[in-house]
Parts: C-alpha cells; sequence; structure tokens
C-alpha cells in the first residue's frame, strides 16, 4: 500500500468538499469551494514505488456556490453535484468525435438552502438528496421532479444512503437522529405501484443500566449540532447487510466523555447498534465501503461479521482514516497526520485500487493498493445473491450476536431541537475540520446487566 497527500491544486487552494470515482473509466471527480467540480485521471505510482498522483483532464463549470457533494450513477452515464443554496445538477455523459464530454442534462429545484449530501439509487432512476433545509428529498431524475418529501428531521440533514437491496433509504441528521424508511409501495394504477418511503425506525438514545439494576439512563447516540463539520456521510454495505453511521457518541457511565464512533446496524435489526466501531480522538465524519466483496482469508475468524466473504470499508474522523475489514476486529490500516484540516469525503475505485480522501485544506490524499493486496476478488452479484438467501431463507444475522446489549429507543417524535446555529462562510471554511486511538464494542441482544468495558485495541 502507498498512499500520501498529493501536493498539487486541485481547487485554486480552496477546500476540497467532495469526490467520487466514475465506475468506468475510473476518473476522479472533485468539488470544492471554488464552485467547480474537476476531473483526475489517477496515475499509478507502484512501478516507481511512489505515490499516485493526478492528472487534470477538465472541469464542470455551471454551480454558483461551493460544490458540496457529487456522486456517479452506477452505470457511469450520469452525474449528480449538490451545492450551496440548494443548487443540484445532473450530469449527462455524452460521446463525441474527440472523445466524451460531461453536459448538464437536468437542474432540479426545490431545495431553499445548501444539499450537505446525495445518493443514487441502485437503478440510477432516482436519487435522494439531504439539505440544510432539513430535508430530504427523493427525485425521479428522468421527470426532473420531486418524487416525494421526507421532512421529519428537525435540523440539518448531513447524510443520506440508498439500500442496494430498495427496501431502505436512511438519513443522519444534526437533531441527532438517524432515520430509516420502508418502501411501501402505493398503487397509482390497477397495475402499476408508486415508490413510498415511511419512516420506520427513529435511532436516537441509548439506554444503560446501572450495577444494582435500581435505574436506568438514556444517552444520545450521536452528536449534536456542535459538531465541527457539515459532513454526516453514511453508507450502506453494497450487499445490504448492513448499515454503517457515522457520528457516534457513546458515553459509558459513570465516565463523563463521551467515545467517538460508528455505529454497524444490521438490516434485520435496527432497534439497536450490532456493533460499534472504534473512536478517536476526533469525531466520525464519513464512511464508506469499497464497491467489491474479497475471499475469506481464515475459518476462524476472530470478526463480528457472520459473512461468507470479507467487505472493506473506510472511516475517516476530522482528521483520521481507519480501513477495515469484516473479517478481523482491529483496522488493517490506519492513516493520521495526512492534513491540516478537517476531512470532508472519501471515495474508493471500483477494482478497489485507490481510495481517495478529501479534506478542507484544500488537498487529497491518494492510497494505492497492490493487485491481490485486499484479498482475491469475489463478484459481488453473486456474493449479494447468495447472502441474501443466507437472510431471508436461513434466518441468520450478518452480525454475530454473543456480546454484551445497548438498548436504542426509537421514538415515533424525535422532539425539536432548536434552529439557533446559522451558516456562515466562516463556519463552513473553519468548522470543516491526531492521535487516533481505537474502542471495539460489540453488542449483542441480551439485556445489559452490567457496565459494558471498552476493549482497547492496538493498532500495531
Amino acid at each position: 500500500m502507498k498512499g500520501g497527500t498529493v501536493q498539487i491544486n486541485w481547487h485554486g487552494t480552496k477546500p476540497v468538499l467532495t469526490l467520487d470515482f466514475h465506475p468506468i473509466s475510473g476518473l476522479l471527480a472533485t468539488g470544492g469551494a471554488d464552485f467547480d467540480i474537476k476531473l483526475w485521471l489517477i496515475n499509478s505510482g507502484e512501478a516507481q514505488k511512489k505515490i499516485p498522483t493526478s492528472t487534470y483532464q477538465n472541469s464542470l463549470s455551471h454551480h454558483c456556490s461551493a460544490v458540496n457533494t457529487l456522486r456517479f450513477s452506477k452505470s457511469g452515464d450520469l452525474l449528480a453535484s449538490g451545492a450551496d443554496g440548494g443548487e443540484l445538477i445532473v450530469w449527462k455523459l455524452h460521446s463525441t468525435e474527440t472523445g466524451q464530454t460531461w453536459k448538464v442534462l437536468k437542474n432540479l429545484s426545490f431545495h431553499r438552502k445548501d444539499i450537505l449530501d446525495l445518493q443514487w439509487s441502485p437503478d440510477g432512476a432516482f436519487l435522494i438528496s439531504g439539505s440544510v433545509d432539513n430535508s430530504c428529498i427523493i427525485w425521479d431524475v428522468n421527470k426532473g421532479s420531486v418524487h416525494q418529501l421526507l421532512d421529519s428531521h428537525f435540523h440539518y440533514v448531513q447524510g443520506v444512503a440508498w439500500d442496494p437491496l430498495t427496501k431502505y433509504v436512511a438519513s443522519l441528521s444534526s437533531d441527532r437522529t438517524c432515520r430509516v424508511y420502508m418502501n411501501k409501495p402505493q398503487l397509482k394504477t390497477k397495475a402499476v405501484e408508486k415508490m413510498n418511503y415511511v419512516c420506520q425506525h427513529v435511532i436516537a438514545k441509548t439506554e444503560h443500566q446501572s450495577a444494582d439494576d435500581s435505574k436506568s439512563s438514556k444517552n444520545h447516540l450521536f452528536h449534536d449540532e456542535t459538531l465541527p463539520s457539515f459532513f454526516r456521510r453514511l453508507a450502506w454495505s453494497p450487499d445490504g447487510s448492513f448499515l454503517l453511521v457515522p457520528a457516534g457518541s457513546h458515553k459509558i457511565p459513570p465516565a463523563s466523555d463521551a467515545v467517538n464512533t460508528a455505529y454497524a446496524f444490521s438490516r434485520k435489526d435496527f432497534s439497536r447498534p450490532a456493533l460499534m466501531l472504534p473512536g478517536a480522538s476526533k469525531p466520525v465524519v464519513a464512511v464508506r465501503f469499497c464497491p467489491m466483496a474479497f475471499s475469506l482469508r481464515e475459518s476462524d475468524s476472530a470478526g463480528f461479521f457472520k459473512l461468507p466473504y470479507r467487505l472493506i470499508f473506510a472511516v475517516a474522523t476530522l482528521n483520521s482514516l481507519y480501513i477495515y475489514d469484516t473479517e478481523s476486529a482491529p483496522p488493517i490500516a490506519i492513516l493520521a497526520g495526512l492534513h491540516y484540516a478537517a476531512i470532508t469525503d472519501i471515495a474508493w475505485s471500483l477494482s478497489a485500487q485507490y481510495l481517495a480522501v478529501s479534506s478542507q485544506d484544500g488537498y487529497c490524499t491518494l492510497v494505492e493498493f497492490e493487485t491481490n493486496e485486499l484479498g482475491l476478488p469475489i463478484p459481488l452479484a453473486v456474493s449479494a445473491a447468495e447472502h441474501k438467501k443466507d437472510l431471508v431463507h436461513e434466518n441468520k444475522s450478518p452480525i454475530i450476536d454473543k456480546r454484551e446489549e445497548i438498548v436504542i429507543e426509537t421514538p415515533a417524535d424525535a422532539g425539536s431541537i432548536a434552529e439557533n446555529s446559522k451558516k456562515t462562510d466562516v463556519e463552513k471554511n473553519e468548522g470543516k475540520q491526531a492521535s487516533p486511538s481505537s474502542i471495539s464494542i460489540p453488542i449483542s441482544n441480551k439485556p445489559a446487566k452490567r457496565r459494558i468495558t471498552p476493549m482497547a485495541i492496538d493498532p500495531k
């Protein structure tokens, strides 16, 4: 593995707020506070045993404000980008005599304020976006119109994710809740069903019982609006088996300090987190899965995920990056001290050769993996089908249940949070910002009768 911060002028010294790899060409798209989207060709550094580099290709210049989020559709022929002021643009790839070029396909207008995150539906026909106006919108891309408005949050929606099996969408807000919506289609005509998402779970608090069982206390699972980042990018695993949620804050009574963490939820049970992933000195702001699956390395796995293959994912805090697989408890790599300001986004190339990280300091980090360094790839379509059969027919959980529990309250109404924090340029440039430590707290389904003690993991 080779990696480091690439010292080039990505966006005119302005913060780089988002990035994503094209699923076919492998081009890296970056969006920044200079209002531009730029496309880069990634050059391997493996032959020279150096870090990978990037070569500028062209710019997509149509936004009138900072580009906070961009994502390619699975097919690669569409690109969606969200910006300040509610700007949301869908770009389409066109073939020309001299090559390929991106052109604006649609401007999607309804959000009143900054768009902070977006995600395509698996078939590329729909798009979900989250905004500072406290709402999520599901867009019908072909019609260029709002398909459904999800407005249950009471503060900024800073992360959205679409279930690859299409049953759920999820959103994460600075109102300290994660909401999971289930698709309950409505009959539009006699034979046609209309997609309709209804909130099924509001993940908000944990309940801790005292050692003598005399009383219990409830604590919030997530950071409040004082978290120094405008991004809380959550993600589904590529097989849909679990949802990974950042911005976690776990407090273990009687300790006064909370632990920064990310939570993993099995799609079979959103009532409680199945796993707490390592925290660090800074909050977790983004998680992203490698799009490939890999063969298992050991039969006597020490991991917490009951999967017939390995999935790999990255967890970014404000100042460090952890890389995990589902077969082992400790992180397989930790990168820290790469940037002078907050990490804003992370992205994997489809081939799993590259991992890219963007930052408020105006630079990006590129990490390159050698062939089969992460393991032997397995076609994910086959893996997902096998795993879906395992979930449905054999009723097995993808996450091992064998340790103490944290009960999660899922209220019908999470309660209102005062909207007194106004987003300014200073907040955005200074607030989106190293000695990481790892803590792993696996959780089971039996009622907790004693205090949960974090299990320290030596990353070395």
